[in-house]
């Protein structure tokens, strides 16, 4: 799995955060998201599934390899 952000989508509401906190942050400066990882480990790939549909923007994807 690989996760893309689409910034200008990104509404910062912090969803994605909340549920995959291995995965994603916010930055500091302007709250946006942040990946700590593209690629996460497979048992992290349900929470990344989950925090992309809980994104109020859509601004989540997600390419499965």
């Amino acid at each position: 799995m690989k996760i893309t952000i689409d910034e200008p989508k990104c509404l910062a509401s912090g969803q994605c955060l909340l549920i995959a906190p291995e995965v994603f942050d916010q930055r500091d400066e302007d709250g946006m998201v942040a990946l700590l990882t593209e690629t996460p480990e497979p048992g992290l790939h349900q929470a990344v599934r989950e925090s992309a549909l809980a994104c109020p923007a859509a601004a989540i994807h997600l390419a499965e390899s």
